[in-house]
């Protein structure tokens, strides 16, 4: 490999200094400039058939796009790639983590990297701004830290999304929610229930909600919010994505989630859906979830479904200087329908609980589970064997009643 990556690097230099970078030049003209220049070098190095198509193909790489990562990004198997400075790489594959071979062959080309990625979407990241969220033309979301801040070197993390959305029959496939389940909340989604999605870092929170989104009738008018644009909702024409914008050196701006919730109202939207709530925009959130907008959904970090109550509450006393009691009133009026999705010591992602929001107490939520994950005895020690059990009937069946949806009862 070390071999390999001296040729390349020579090879590369060599053919920057041959391009005139005073003219536009078109990636079809960079392409054939790739292959002459290298029909060229491999009358003084011999070079075999799969040699030469891996260095074209790195070449073009290093010039028009990711360098080295383009390798990474373009491979379906893997779901993320960990950049820790210009030595270390790591990929997460098949639910492990494993080291790569490859490294960049200095730092100005990892910065150069960090910059193409950044700009592609309007962003900025430098010394004085030195974290920033982005994400690349296929949708996957990357995450950039430099120094000072990152002590080893510019750090990238991309989460790399499907290039196709995983839907609810894959999900239920693979075991991570039951075929009983995901009817029960296909008539919710329908019926115009609000749900809310929790989880932990890489439990599936965007993909099952994509999944979600997918039993939306056809006819409404949607608005997604986010930070960086990631949902890939399907087979909505009336479909409407909002995405923030960071402040720049050209003097915009900046635009939060906050505000774009706030103008959203205005757009006349049947569901509202943000991407995932972080900070004082809950209160903004819930006043949407109140306010007749209906059937909206959302995501969140957290260990479980009380726990994620707990946060949003956290979250609007963040954006707002409300009495607590008013705050939880406020959630336990506009959440029905908590999903809480887990990744498991085996690396699976299920759906450990669906729980519904029955009202508000002496100053308490009340929540009523209806359906949890109870794990049985696998074959290996690693291994989670178990299903997702119905436990209790939904309660308030007055959206159900106006959409003339039954479910039956539990059992």
């Amino acid at each position: 490999m070390s071999e390999y990556n001296a040729i390349l690097g020579n090879m590369k230099k060599e053919l920057l200094d041959s391009l005139d970078f005073t003219k536009e030049i078109s990636d079809e003209e960079i392409q054939e400039k790739i292959d002459e220049f290298i029909v060229t070098k491999n009358k003084k190095i011999h070079l075999g058939l799969k040699e030469k198509e891996r260095i074209r193909k790195d070449l073009f790489s290093s010039l028009r796009k990711l360098d080295i990562l383009q390798e990474l990004v373009d491979n379906p198997a893997i779901t993320e790639i960990m950049v820790n400075g210009t030595d270390n790489i790591f990929v997460e594959k098949g639910g492990q983590i494993f080291q790569w071979e490859r490294q960049f062959h200095s730092a100005e080309k990892l910065y150069d990297v960090i910059q193409q990625i950044v700009s592609g979407c309007n962003r900025v990241v430098n010394e004085a701004s030195p974290i920033v969220d982005a994400r690349l033309p296929n949708g996957s979301r990357v995450n950039i830290v430099l120094n000072p801040v990152a002590l080893n070197g510019p750090v990238i993390t991309i989460r790399r999304f499907p290039d196709q959305p995983i839907t609810m029959d894959q999900l239920i496939y693979i075991g991570s929610v039951s075929q009983e389940a995901a009817d029960f909340l296909k008539k919710l989604v329908q019926a115009k229930y609000n749900i809310f999605i929790s989880g932990g870092t890489g439990s599936g929170k965007t993909t099952f909600l994509n999944a979600l989104s997918a039993f939306i009738p056809k006819d409404e008018r949607i608005i997604t919010i986010e930070d960086n644009a990631e949902l890939q909702i399907q087979n909505i024409p009336n479909l409407v994505r909002l995405e923030t914008r960071n402040a720049n050196l050209e003097g915009c701006a900046a635009i939060s989630i906050r505000e774009l919730i706030k103008s959203s109202l205005r757009m006349r939207p049947d569901r509202i859906i943000v991407g995932e709530v972080r900070g004082g925009e809950a209160i903004d959130m819930m006043q949407a979830y109140n306010s007749g907008h209906d059937g909206s959904m959302s995501t969140g970090h957290a260990n479980g479904a009380e726990d994620m109550l707990n946060r949003l509450a956290t979250m609007i006393l963040m954006g707002m200087d409300l009495p607590l009691t008013a705050v939880r009133q406020q959630i336990a009026s506009g959440i029905d329908i908590i999903i809480h999705l887990g990744r498991l010591r085996d690396k699976t992602r299920k759906v450990l609980e669906i729980v519904e929001i029955d009202g508000f107490e002496e100053g308490k939520i009340c929540l009523h589970t209806l359906y949890q994950f109870e794990e049985r005895e696998g074959r290996k020690k690693k291994e989670v064997v178990g299903e997702l059990v119905r436990k209790g009937g939904l309660k308030n069946e007055a959206k159900l009643k106006n959409a003339g949806i039954t479910i039956l009862p539990c059992q």
